[in-house]
């Protein structure tokens, strides 16, 4: 009980103006009686006060209310209900126990609440990693009218709320999935490159069919040339490759390169299950750390969730042999891949280039990489010194050398995208319906 009862200021000011009166008895001795009872009156109000407080009346109840799930690298609303269950009317200061990831202390909200006074408090959170995040008590400081004393009171109600990838941004990305996928400029459809495999019927040889198509069982029972028909393959394979190596452990606005990459991983995936698409996913860095199989089944979208939740960065550096060779033994049949990763320079990409023009050879490869914002502002600066010179010009040449990256890339027929990290989700979506409407697969 001791431990909870804390004076207010209020107190210490009456108990300062007790002793400027004892003080005042040295000057003026019939101050004595005065300052005598001024301090009894201070004491039986600071008694009266904690009496008040300690009541076995004074009940307060909290309720927060957590969503089920947060949503990464966005605003996520918390709702905290106090309910003043006493007769008399008690001002309270709540102070939340936030999780420890969000590094947010003293966050408290104060209201003077009537008797049987119910108050709805609302802050917002934005979480900037993935994981578990536990929010624990919550601490009352209650006083009366009489404000000398205050009691805190300590509601212990533990949630533990899991932080997932942003599936806000995911839900803004497929509403504008569905305003984009139209024609694009200077686009035009093209026939993919290989043949259909998905089998139709079985027809009447004509002028001109490719006799590799022939069905001879049926040739040979009616009499006549047969062929086998296939229809155009409507359910392509996307696979998003995820590199969590040391390359993207670069941090920007509170989320690393791999955060932005994960979120706009969930956000493309369920754009792509939304155009028939099947979807995968494989992570790597000096290992193969998850693969999945590409689907188009209904809970395809919570797998790639729930394994985008778990997934952490590595301090090593990424094996693209190893990934050429998962990619080949792994996935079947020609198809699209989008790349997540990111090159500071050219000699960077020299070292892996030649592994991802065998990867292209096999299927539809899409890089993407990341513009550093800050060297950005660091080059558009106003030079007015020696050293922003001197800084200016450095930034100018490392932006160079991303531009020469994309550059290489395109020369060597690879499909490539250079964007800000908080551009990624809507750059790549585009980049998806534009080669989906070319059907360049």
């Amino acid at each position: 009980m001791y431990t909870n009862i804390f004076l207010t200021k209020y107190f210490f000011t009456a108990m300062a103006m007790v002793a400027l009166l004892f003080v005042g008895t040295f000057f003026i001795p019939k101050l004595f009686i005065v300052a005598q009872i001024v301090f009894i009156i201070v004491l039986c109000i600071t008694c009266i006060d904690a009496f008040v407080l300690f009541n076995n009346k004074v009940k307060i109840d909290v309720i927060r209310n957590c969503p089920k799930a947060l949503s990464l690298s966005d605003n996520n609303s918390i709702e905290l209900t106090i309910i003043n269950q006493s007769p008399i009317e008690l001002h309270i200061t709540a102070f939340e126990n936030l999780p420890e990831q969000l590094q947010l202390h003293n966050f408290s909200f104060q209201h003077l609440f009537k008797r049987s006074e119910t108050k709805k408090f609302n802050y917002l959170i934005k979480p900037n990693e993935r994981g578990l995040y536990l929010f624990q008590a919550t601490y009352l400081f209650v006083s009366s009218k009489l404000n000398f004393v205050e009691r805190r009171i300590i509601i212990h109600h533990s949630q533990s709320v899991a932080c997932y990838p942003s599936v806000l941004q995911m839900k803004k990305a497929e509403l504008l999935s569905k305003q984009r996928f139209q024609t694009f400029e200077g686009s035009k459809k093209q026939n993919r490159v290989g043949a259909s495999y998905e089998f139709e019927q079985t027809k009447n040889y004509v002028s001109g069919d490719d006799y590799r198509h022939l069905n001879w069982k049926a040739t040979s029972k009616l009499n006549r040339l047969m062929m086998n028909q296939y229809e155009d393959e409507k359910s392509q394979q996307v696979y998003f490759l995820i590199d969590k190596s040391r390359n993207m452990l670069m941090p920007f606005n509170g989320l690393s390169l791999m955060d932005y990459s994960i979120n706009a991983t969930l956000a493309l995936a369920n754009v792509v299950l939304k155009k028939q698409d099947k979807v995968g996913l494989i992570t790597f860095s000096n290992l193969i750390h998850t693969k999945l199989k590409s689907e188009r089944k209904a809970n395809q979208l919570h797998k790639i969730n729930e394994v985008l939740y778990n997934e952490k960065e590595t301090e090593l550096e990424a094996d693209y042999e190893l990934l050429y060779h998962t990619i080949r033994n792994y996935i079947h049949g020609r198809s699209m891949l989008f790349l997540f990763t990111n090159f500071e320079s050219s000699y960077a990409l020299q070292r892996v280039l030649p592994i991802l023009r065998s990867i292209n050879k096999l299927h539809l490869l899409v890089v993407v990489f990341f513009e550093n914002t800050e060297i950005s502002d660091f080059a558009n600066q106003t030079a007015t010194n020696l050293q922003t010179i001197y800084d200016t010009t450095i930034a100018t040449t490392m932006l160079d050398e991303k531009r020469q990256v994309l550059k290489v890339l395109h020369q060597y027929g690879i499909q490539a995208i250079i964007t800000k990290p908080e551009d990624l989700n809507i750059v790549s979506i585009n980049k998806y319906l534009q080669l989906k409407l070319q059907r360049s697969l």
